[in-house]
């Protein structure tokens, strides 16, 4: 059980803390009730938390970009063994420690970017990979990492979209000529930012449906469901074939042997 029962002492803490992009519940206590996105993340999660098993008994987490916290601590309520979040700001990480306190949570945090989860040294039954591709420089990179090292089985991806909805057929190749295709609306397009966007310079890639679904599928993951209109749901396999990229896990006994966890 959490020792926080103080609510002054809760929100005081919260606001030493702030500002917070999670909005989470604190024993009443609410950590950005003024989200310009509502009681985000709690609004996404209600619209695809039926696709996730209600009883994670057994099975191991892994939140990648947790932030404050919030899925990380879902995934424990709904009795996964062992949940450990990462993020590379380590005032999310003081956030999501405190959160989890209060809620009487036991999850694991380390300061890690996406781009070191070779350090961490084993798998995960399942990975949320939320809210993160779209801050990334190099964000096939990312998917690629995430297969090779650390996703055993499912793959929870989000990303915020932009462009059209519609899917254009996959063709095996295309020949040099076929200049059209490009144009099509449903082509695969990863829309780069150069400065900001929504007054964030960290937004850089931002895809379309078609290019979510394509870059998953690059990465070796196979989209088994599409319960929210940014959220899909994967199970990993083999990666293709095709100029696909391996990367060595030569770090990833780093952790495990008593590595700080740092960036």
């Amino acid at each position: 059980m959490s020792s926080w029962q103080d609510r002054s002492a809760i929100r005081q803490r919260v606001e030493a803390l702030g500002p917070w992009f999670h909005n989470i519940d604190l024993a009443g206590v609410a950590t950005a009730p003024a989200h310009f996105l509502g009681d985000y993340p709690a609004v996404k999660w209600r619209r695809f938390e039926h696709a996730i098993a209600p009883d994670l008994t057994g099975r191991s987490v892994l939140d990648i970009g947790c932030n404050g916290g919030f899925y990380a601590i879902e995934m424990k309520r709904r009795g996964a063994t062992r949940v450990v979040g990462i993020d590379s700001d380590e005032r999310y990480l003081e956030q999501a420690r405190f959160a989890a306190q209060v809620t009487g949570q036991d999850i694991e945090f380390h300061r890690l970017s996406v781009y070191d989860v070779a350090r961490l040294g084993e798998r995960f039954d399942i990975v949320l990979f939320m809210g993160v591709l779209y801050h990334l420089r190099h964000p096939l990179l990312a998917l690629d990492l995430i297969h090779e090292h650390v996703a055993r089985d499912k793959l929870v991806f989000q990303s915020m979209q932009r462009g059209g909805t519609e899917l254009a057929p996959v063709q095996a190749d295309y020949a040099f000529e076929d200049i059209a295709a490009f144009d099509h609306p449903g082509w695969p397009k990863l829309h780069f930012v150069e400065r900001r966007y929504a007054g964030d310079p960290t937004n850089w890639w931002v895809p379309n449906r078609a290019c979510a679904e394509a870059m998953l599928r690059a990465a070796g993951f196979e989209i088994t469901a599409h319960p929210e209109e940014e959220v899909y749901l994967c199970h990993r396999t083999a990666a293709p074939d095709d100029g696909a990229a391996v990367y060595p896990a030569a770090a990833a006994s780093s952790l495990k042997d008593g590595g700080s966890g740092g960036p």
